[in-house]
């Protein structure tokens, strides 16, 4: 220093030299601004783009699967721990060019933290909504006058007839419950995997006989075998079952005269008004059990399988755990609310109106009492992307990249503190995997304060 408050020294600075910086600060300087000895590469960047898939004929590199934001963010921050590390070697701190792996810094590093042995978890956290899934919408039966026949709905074969009466939003509806009156003739649910779609009588045989049966054992109907023949004993308890309808005692069944449902549903929404003729949509429902619906960028498809468990974090910071139980066919329409209160085309939420395309994933909450009250809600899902056990982790910032490449740790001995060469593996959780020879559980590196 000179009297006149001037550095002396600042003139012999080489122009390509990096300068120290506390805690927080970047250097603005780029790799252009640095000289690279003659014959020697610059130091390499950080892999961004290991997980990428190569690039299909046609398309530009890396248009089929873009990174993923996490793991470019920490890959970011690793890359900015490097820079700084690496301009601390630079101006001499660490007790060398950063070349030799066995430099003997004169002083302490600023910080210091242990290499611990840990699991390494790399995950991805994506928006979700909480809700009862797709709303599927229930039709008064086609009117086919003089044939007996209808769709799914309806109570008088596809004879028309007044509405009488309704659920209230939010009702679950289980096997023998009124799911609408037609005329004060109640329409049942039962449970199966198909509509009744013909007349079932004595002498009628098939699946559907069946499931019929099946039905009426279940809501307590004897004096038959369960089979897939429609006899006189099984005519029998149908007329006891109409009897509890208030329905004519015909022993037969026709289309219409009962919905059909795997499970019990709940109403989510009632678009017919008690009074008006039959027809039309008369409700909507869903699945009673809430669950959480997902658009995934199709960048992270790779992460979900039918089975793949989640965490899903509520609006209250409670978790609770789900699994992927269905996935949907990438899109680039999302649909509308799933949480019950209309019908949607995806099952997964989100806004409308064309976006990059998203893959509909379906996840299943076990512990419905974990979720509390929430009927409707966004929800934070982390998926798991890979996870690696028992491996060495420091914290990314404890990297220093090395002139000519690779990249060290700077590990603290009883002399001073030495630049000993790693091999960097995962990174995940502001972490990263390190592996090299004197590296091992307990071994104290630097890292900036």
């Amino acid at each position: 220093m000179t009297a006149d408050g001037t550095d002396e020294m600042a003139p012999d600075r080489p122009s390509g030299a990096l300068e120290r910086h506390t805690s927080g600060q970047v250097s603005t300087k780029t790799s252009k601004d640095l000289d690279t000895p003659a014959g020697e590469e610059p130091a390499k960047e950080v892999d961004t783009a290991a997980r990428e898939e190569p690039a299909k004929d046609g398309e530009q590199p890396g248009s089929a699967r873009r990174r993923r934001p996490l793991r470019t963010a920490l890959i970011v921050l690793a890359a900015t721990a490097v820079a700084a590390a690496a301009g601390i070697a630079a101006t001499g701190t660490l007790g060398g060019d950063g070349t030799d792996s066995a430099s003997t810094a004169p002083t302490g590093p600023p910080a210091t933290a242990e290499v611990e042995r840990t699991t390494l978890t790399d995950s991805e956290t994506v928006d979700g909504n909480l809700g009862y899934g797709d709303a599927q919408t229930v039709q008064a039966p086609a009117s086919s006058a003089g044939t007996g026949t209808a769709g799914q709905g309806g109570a008088s074969g596809g004879d028309g007839g007044i509405v009488t009466w309704l659920p209230e939003e939010g009702e679950v509806v289980k096997r023998g419950d009124t799911v609408y009156r037609v005329d004060e003739q109640k329409v049942p649910l039962l449970y199966g995997s198909f509509p009744l779609y013909r007349t079932l009588e004595p002498g009628s045989e098939g699946a559907d006989v069946e499931m019929l049966e099946k039905n009426l054992r279940a809501l307590g109907h004897t004096g038959f075998t369960v089979d897939d023949t429609y006899d006189s004993a099984t005519a029998e308890a149908v007329r006891d079952w109409q009897d509890g309808l208030n329905r004519e005692e015909t022993g037969e069944v026709r289309p219409g005269e009962a919905l059909v449902a795997p499970e019990a549903r709940r109403v989510a929404n009632v678009t017919a008004t008690p009074g008006a003729a039959l027809s039309g949509n008369l409700l909507s429902w869903t699945g009673t059990e809430r669950i959480v619906g997902i658009d995934l960028d199709v960048q992270f498809e790779d992460l979900v399988d039918k089975g793949t468990e989640a965490t899903v974090r509520l609006p209250d910071d409670t978790t609770v755990t789900a699994e992927v139980t269905d996935i949907g066919t990438p899109s680039t329409s999302k649909g509308e609310d799933s949480s019950g209160s209309g019908e949607s085309d995806s099952g997964s939420g989100g806004s409308g109106g064309d976006e990059d395309p998203t893959l509909p994933v379906e996840l299943t909450v076990k512990d419905q009492k974990g979720l509390g009250r929430y009927q409707a809600a966004a929800v934070e899902v982390t998926l798991k992307a890979e996870t690696r056990k028992d491996v060495l982790v420091v914290p990314v910032n404890a990297l220093v990249a090395r002139k000519g490449g690779g990249y060290a740790v700077e590990v603290v001995t009883a002399d001073g503190t030495e630049l000993r060469p790693v091999k960097p593996g995962m990174f995940a959780d502001s972490k990263v995997q390190i592996s090299g020879t004197g590296i091992k559980e307990g071994t104290v590196v630097g890292v900036p304060k």
